[in-house]
């Protein structure tokens, strides 16, 4: 929350875009506020740690249903109020080479980063199963750039193109990445365009708790991308909390 001073001396609250944007959910008509992906998400230092973190699905809405409905949509509606627990962790270890291109990019003074190899192993098993997922990928000179293989001769790419972050407080944190995703399996191909918004809220040293909120869009090759625009398509929202692992 930022305060301007108004008439009088009268201190005026105006929400910052990212939190204007989770307090107009889910009334989402666009994309979120973001800019150009370059170097990884900083995290406040907070977060730094291994986490074991719970997260569940609240709610789903389908904006432009019944004309547009994404793949998977109607099977996700069994996990609503369904936990689902992984571990996360976030530190300062996790950067890319000093010879790669994007490392002009990089903090000069370490940053608190997801180990986004070990996070999204973690989470691709505790949702896809541990017997569905062969290895996590990142590469090597852009931790934007990820791939996810999977049992069937199945894989994941992704791509993070845009995000923000915002520091409101010190114990609250929100973040948006926009992520442009290609599924292909031997019998299908899907791309999409997924957002997830992330509002962070330090409760104590050991815990955290955060709304997380997942958007899909339609990417320009699927034959309905005129009508939806930039719309999303699906809205998820989760609750994630997080509690620091012990000995960590």
């Amino acid at each position: 929350m930022l305060w301007i001073s108004g008439v009088w001396g009268t201190n005026i609250a105006i929400a910052s875009p990212l939190e204007s944007r989770l307090a107009n959910y889910p009334q989402w008509q666009n994309k979120p506020p973001v800019k150009a992906a370059r170097g990884d998400l900083y995290y406040p230092e907070w977060l730094a740690g291994t986490w074991d973190a719970t997260s569940t699905l609240i709610e789903q809405t389908a904006p432009l249903a019944p004309e547009i409905v994404t793949p998977g949509f109607e099977d996700n509606q069994r996990n609503i109020g369904n936990p689902f627990e992984f571990s996360v962790r976030f530190g300062k270890d996790y950067f890319i080479p000093e010879k790669s291109l994007l490392a002009k990019f990089q903090s000069q003074t370490p940053q608190v980063v997801a180990d986004r190899v070990y996070n999204g192993t973690n989470i691709a098993k505790a949702y896809l199963g541990a017997n569905n997922v062969l290895r996590v990928q990142t590469d090597p000179e852009n931790p934007n750039k990820q791939i996810t293989l999977l049992k069937g001769d199945r894989t994941l790419s992704s791509q993070v193109t845009a995000r923000a972050s915002e520091n409101l407080e010190d114990n609250r944190f929100i973040a948006s990445e926009v992520t442009k995703q290609l599924f292909r399996s031997p019998d299908r191909i899907y791309l999409n365009e997924v957002e997830t918004t992330s509002d962070y809220h330090l409760v104590n040293s050991q815990t955290i708790k955060a709304t997380q909120i997942t958007a899909i869009y339609l990417s320009p090759q699927d034959p309905d991308y005129f009508r939806a625009s930039d719309r999303p398509v699906a809205i998820y929202r989760y609750q994630l909390d997080l509690n620091k692992h012990l000995n960590k």
